[in-house]
């Protein structure tokens, strides 16, 4: 254990002597196969005391992330206390860079809370403030185990998350909608599936469960505000970027015109990212992702910008054990968290790649409370996955 002094801040500070001790060394990365959609990717970042912080960088189908290292170089030799000091050294990489880089950035960044939290041996929550909730209500996003994409295919499964306990339900049913300048005929066939599947999923779950809707960007203002007034007999819990969100204009024209609440902001970066959507009102929900935004203390500064301006926070997470787990962490102490997202029904062993295993019970996911990010892979699974 690495000695320690609490500080009355909001953060637990180490002494000087652990800061000059414990070292950024080496790092080293995991991937794990889910499905042909679906590959996890994580992070470990190694010090010179033995420690070694976890952190996630799943990103679509890929297995590699080279990005990756000239991330890590900017916390390598350093403290993992100097969470400014890396962010100042690596963000306008990530900034400015593809989502790949901003990935890379959001994934060290999350392994140095992680080392820092078992350096004080406190859940990463206690260092940032506190959590006012130890448990967090999530929804099943059911659209990647839904391979049969027919309202008989999501209905199935949004039963499948709802029998489980989930009081929540995601789904895209226009994802493989046509481009813009497509024939008519084919956009109104496209448009008139996804709403069946809607209507389906609806039917299927009865009115109490919530049900979002992932437009993917599909959509220009005309289309997305049709389809928005088709489905509202559904009562939606939130419609999803049916236009890009950085396309702010247009998001604040969709939502002045529907009654459905709006979310967005699963890719974007930092607080200059958001803080349009926030600012404007074009949304009710930002959802930024751990993975993606900047990292945790990110996360943080962007929720507080939304906090300003009335905005909820439901952090976009259709991710693997170890973003859920920050992703945890994180909403444990936001006063403005509305929801989690959770990536349902691709993997049977999912809850036990991570030690202690993830459980949802009852649409609930409980707040880690070991040191860090408060868990571990479990390397058997891993091992078995790769």
């Amino acid at each position: 254990m690495v000695p320690i002094a609490a500080a009355s801040s909001l953060a637990i500070q180490p002494t000087g002597v652990a800061e000059q001790r414990l070292k950024v060394e080496e790092m080293h990365f995991t991937s794990v196969r889910v499905s042909q959609r679906t590959t996890w990717m994580f992070v470990h970042v190694h010090t010179n005391l033995g420690l070694v912080g976890l952190g996630e960088c799943s990103l679509g189908r890929r297995r590699e992330l080279p990005e990756l290292q000239p991330a890590f170089e900017a916390a390598r030799g350093h403290s993992p206390f100097e969470i400014e000091a890396y962010r100042g050294a690596g963000r306008k990489r990530a900034a400015e860079g593809g989502i790949a880089e901003a990935t890379a950035f959001s994934a060290i960044e999350q392994a140095l809370w992680d080392l820092v939290g078992k350096a004080v041996d406190a859940p990463v929550h206690a260092l940032t403030g506190g959590s006012v909730r130890d448990s967090l209500p999530a929804y099943a996003n059911i659209n990647r185990a839904t391979r049969e994409r027919t309202p008989e295919g999501f209905a199935t499964n949004a039963q499948a998350a709802v029998a489980e306990g989930f009081k929540a339900i995601k789904a895209a049913p226009f994802d493989g909608f046509p481009p813009l300048d497509a024939p008519e005929a084919d956009l109104a066939a496209a448009a008139d599936l996804g709403v069946a599947c809607v209507e389906a999923i609806r039917e299927a779950v009865g009115p109490d469960v919530d049900i979002l809707i992932d437009c993917h960007s599909f959509f220009d203002v005309d289309l997305a505000v049709d389809v928005a007034r088709r489905v509202e007999p559904q009562n939606l819990a939130w419609y999803e970027e049916p236009v890009a969100p950085t396309d702010v204009a247009a998001t604040v024209a969709i939502e002045r015109a529907i009654e459905q609440r709006m979310a967005g902001g699963e890719f974007l970066f930092g607080i200059e990212g958001f803080g349009p959507l926030c600012r404007e009102q074009a949304v009710d929900v930002i959802m930024p992702d751990v993975k993606h935004c900047g990292g945790l203390l990110e996360a943080r500064k962007i929720a507080a910008v939304a906090e300003l301006d009335g905005i909820a926070v439901s952090p976009h997470n259709p991710s693997g054990p170890v973003a859920t787990a920050a992703s945890a962490q994180l909403c444990a102490g936001l006063p403005n968290f509305e929801i989690l997202e959770m990536q349902w029904g691709e993997a049977a062993w999912r809850g036990d790649l991570i030690e202690p295993p993830e459980r949802f019970e009852n649409g609930l996911i409980a707040v880690p409370d070991g040191p860090g990010l408060g868990v571990e892979l479990n390397q058997a699974v891993v091992q078995e996955h790769v």
